[in-house]
């Protein structure tokens, strides 16, 4: 049975401020990104898009073709072998814990959940890993723009701990996208009040990291669920972490 998060739970997590720790695999450079316009209203007190409809059965497809080998701009990724990940992890429609608006997109840190609320109290459920930078922020924000295959920036205090990384530096063009990306496969950029968090949802190559507390980087995604979860959110979509 899932388990409902709890309304104090969720004030008490939104009340923590931002760390102020350095923020690591998270940090990336905006490319190229589509606009799209609003069409309903929600309870951040602003408009937002309504959620892509796609149906149930096609949210519960055999995880051998959910996260089988695809080919995506250009880009093979490789089959995931899911076998391997516990299955509370995996992407699964389950009953909303959450009481959010449908389309909101709940990260819930400590159960290593992200939610997609649908209608009729359902939610698309993914696993994801968090890194240090992943505690850093907490609270209301929404999915300014997103990225296929973004590059990626080290920041220069990463870059003074592991000096092997300059040459991924802003000043040498920064890591090209591609399948070693720490970005992975697609970035979803999170702001609040019009500044940008450097909190993102993002795809990483390390499937074996999804459901555990990592070293560095944001919220990360199998390659596949973000890529899922990329297509069935528009940009200025609410977002809760907690």
């Amino acid at each position: 049975m899932e388990q409902r998060i709890s309304r104090r739970y969720l004030l008490s997590s939104m009340a923590l401020s931002a760390a102020a720790m350095s923020l690591s695999a998270c940090v990336g450079n905006r490319g190229n990104s589509a606009s799209v316009g609003f069409d309903a209203q929600n309870r951040f007190g602003g408009s937002i898009q309504s959620p892509n409809t796609v149906s149930d059965a096609d949210i519960l497809a055999p995880y051998s073709a959910m996260y089988g080998a695809k080919s995506d701009s250009g880009f093979n990724l490789p089959a995931i072998p899911f076998k391997k990940i516990d299955p509370q992890f995996l992407r699964q429609v389950v009953a909303d814990p959450t009481g959010e608006a449908p389309g909101t997109i709940v990260v819930d840190t400590k159960r290593r959940y992200l939610y997609l609320v649908r209608e009729n109290n359902k939610a698309i459920r993914y696993g994801v890993g968090i890194g240090r930078a992943g505690f850093a922020w907490s609270g209301r924000a929404i999915i300014q723009y997103k990225k296929k295959w973004p590059i990626w920036t080290p920041p220069p205090e990463m870059i003074e701990r592991q000096p092997e990384l300059r040459q991924y530096s802003a000043e040498n063009g920064s890591m090209k996208p591609g399948l070693r990306n720490p970005l992975g496969a697609r970035a979803l950029y999170i702001f609040q009040d019009g500044k940008d968090t450097l909190y993102r949802l993002h795809g990483s190559p390390e499937w074996w990291s999804i459901g555990k507390a990592m070293s560095s980087g944001c919220v990360r995604l199998i390659n596949q669920d973000i890529i899922d979860l990329y297509d069935r959110v528009p940009e200025k979509s609410p977002i809760l972490v907690v």
